[in-house]
């Protein structure tokens, strides 16, 4: 079914930059783009390019097939390739040299594969160049971190010398019901009677 083919098409070529979209280099430095794709149905003079705010193309590459790696068509002097395609998975990132702020915006990795009839495929990442990295500074977390964590521990021990003491409460409020019990009992059934103590009969009359 046409349909069906066409849906297959549309699935089969992905393109990523990972898990996040944004990178952030320092000035002067040397910063990796990260481009990886998937194809279900193979490749086959497979061309990736690289955009720079989607117009100035920086480098381009061709991949005749799965086990051969990409050649050069095109690229950027700063714009070194440190991926590799015969391995498990498609890696097609790049290296930017000598980054400057200039070079901060968008980069587009474009895929096109002819064996899955031109189908097009791409991801894009934000670079930052930044003057200086900024340390993120965790002490207020780890100071918020101790103080949570020592109060659930107070507030657990609290509960845990609450149940003592109540135990023990019980255990002696339990001690002094039956102390009592027993001390009535005695006084209640002296002589073997019940109730209050037994009358002494008066001596018989001569």
């Amino acid at each position: 079914l046409p349909g069906l083919h066409v849906f297959a098409i549309v699935f089969a070529l992905e393109v990523s930059v990972g898990k996040t979209n944004t990178v952030m280099a320092l000035n002067n430095s040397n910063v990796l783009l990260p481009c990886t794709f998937t194809s279900c149905i193979g490749i086959q003079d497979l061309v990736f390019t690289w955009y720079f705010n989607t117009t100035e193309m920086i480098y381009r590459g061709k991949i005749k097939s799965k086990t051969t790696e990409p050649t050069v068509v095109s690229q950027n002097p700063r714009v070194e390739f440190v991926g590799s395609t015969t391995g498990k998975d498609y890696n097609i990132s790049i290296v930017l040299q000598d980054v400057e702020f200039s070079d901060a915006g968008k980069y587009t990795c474009h895929v096109k594969n002819p064996k899955e009839k031109n189908a097009e495929h791409n991801a894009t990442i934000f670079l930052t160049v930044v003057h200086k990295m900024v340390e993120t500074d965790n002490t207020l977390t780890l100071i918020i971190v101790g103080v949570v964590g020592g109060l659930i521990g107070l507030l657990i021990l609290f509960m845990l010398i609450k149940r003592v003491v109540l135990f023990i409460i019980k255990k002696t409020q339990d001690g002094k019901k039956e102390c009592l019990v027993s001390s009535s009992g005695n006084d209640n059934t002296e002589n073997g009677l019940a109730g209050s103590k037994a009358e002494q009969k008066a001596p018989p009359k001569a």
